[in-house]
């Protein structure tokens, strides 16, 4: 389980470092793909797997299945931390992240989030001023 809240900087060949406690449950091999709400994401393989096999349920005559499967995949590549623990970021993701220098890292249950520091201040503002009324409304689908 990934928990936690880590600030790091790119390099200037942009690479980034996974914290510890995120490498350790990532693994020396694992995913980074679009992630939603402009954050890319990270999976261990086994959570890739997971991820994937549902996907690859999903009926192809649906087009929304197809279109999100296409920018999920497409937009996937494999990460190998170097000897210091960081990972190259392709300019992709880093364009869908808007991220240029500073990142933060969220560890969320099953994925590493990774997100611009000016992106997560302005969406974890929003986010914790509707805390409560999202709690509320999570409540009816399951009790927390």
């Amino acid at each position: 389980m990934f928990l936690g809240t880590y600030q790091h900087a790119l390099d200037e060949k942009s690479r980034l470092i996974i914290p510890s406690r995120f490498r350790d449950g990532l693994g020396n091999h694992f995913v980074a793909t679009l992630g939603l709400d402009k954050a890319i994401f990270l999976y261990p393989m086994s959570e890739w797997i997971k991820i994937e096999d549902k996907l690859r349920s999903l009926p192809i005559t649906s087009s929304d299945a197809r279109a999100f499967s296409r920018v999920f995949f497409s937009g996937a590549v494999e990460c190998e931390p170097d000897k210091q623990g960081r990972i190259l970021l392709p300019p992709m993701l880093k364009k869908h992240a808007n991220l240029e220098k500073e990142a933060v890292l969220l560890g969320v249950s099953s994925r590493v989030e990774i997100w611009s520091l000016p992106e997560w201040e302005k969406y974890q503002s929003q986010a914790v001023s509707v805390y409560e009324q999202t709690a509320e409304h999570l409540e009816r689908m399951i009790s927390i």
